[in-house]
C-alpha cells in the first residue's frame, strides 16, 4: 500500500507527504529525519491519511493536497477525524 498523509506539527501547521510505510515515515519525522520542514516542528501527529494501490496515485494526491488552501486541508482533516483522535507514532 501507498499512503498520502497530513501531519499536524507542534506549531499547528500542516505537512503533507506520501510513503509506502506510514508508521516508519512518521517515526522518521518525529526523529528529525523525515523532512526539513518537520525537523524543527516536532512532535508531529498523523491527522489524515488516504490509501492507494500505486505510488503514482499517492504522489498525485499529495501534489493536489499541497496546492489546496489551509482551510480546505482543515476540512479534510476534520471530516476524517470523525470518531478518532490524532495519532502519534
Amino acid at each position: 500500500m501507498n499512503y498520502t498523509y497530513i501531519l499536524r506539527c507542534k506549531d499547528g501547521t500542516l505537512y503533507t507527504g506520501w510513503t509506502n510505510n506510514l508508521k516508519k515515515r512518521i517515526n522518521a519525522h518525529n526523529l528529525g529525519k523525515g523532512a526539513k520542514y518537520t525537523k524543527s516542528r516536532r512532535p508531529v501527529k498523523l491527522v489524515y491519511c488516504e490509501e492507494f494501490s500505486t505510488r503514482e496515485e499517492a504522489m498525485k494526491r499529495e501534489y493536489a493536497i499541497k496546492r489546496m488552501k489551509k482551510k480546505e486541508k482543515e476540512k479534510m482533516v476534520a471530516s476524517q477525524e470523525g470518531g478518532r483522535k490524532e495519532q502519534m507514532f
